[in-house]
């Protein structure tokens, strides 16, 4: 990982992440510290990186997520030879959705 933009301030941007504890207070925290734009560049990214890693082509990606062929191709760089943060996360996320019990049956029969 390079050093070169780690400091204090970004030691403390990074503690703040790790310190949330729910989706509503994440919500609220990147309301406040990020734009609407930054934070749809960010959610449309992550996703980029599971698509990737998923195997599927650019054309598919781009109609998934409507991400640009640069963004795909600078996420993929990143996927490929960056620190791992996105497999990480995306680990991460996966193994709390296995972790989570199956729907019930007549609960999903009820939103039909």
């Amino acid at each position: 990982m390079s050093n070169k933009w780690k400091d204090e301030f970004t030691d403390q941007l990074c503690d703040s992440i790790v310190a949330i504890t729910d989706r509503d207070e994440a919500y609220r925290f990147l309301e406040d510290v990020a734009t609407f734009s930054e934070i749809k560049a960010f959610s449309q990214r992550l996703q980029v990186a599971n698509l990737l890693l998923k195997g599927l082509s650019y054309p598919q990606i781009v109609q998934a997520t409507g991400a640009s062929t640069a963004t795909i191709s600078r996420v993929k760089k990143f996927v490929e030879y960056g620190s791992d943060g996105y497999r990480d996360v995306l680990r991460k996320l996966k193994d709390k959705e296995e972790a989570l019990p199956a729907p019930d049956n007549a609960a999903a029969k009820k939103k039909k």
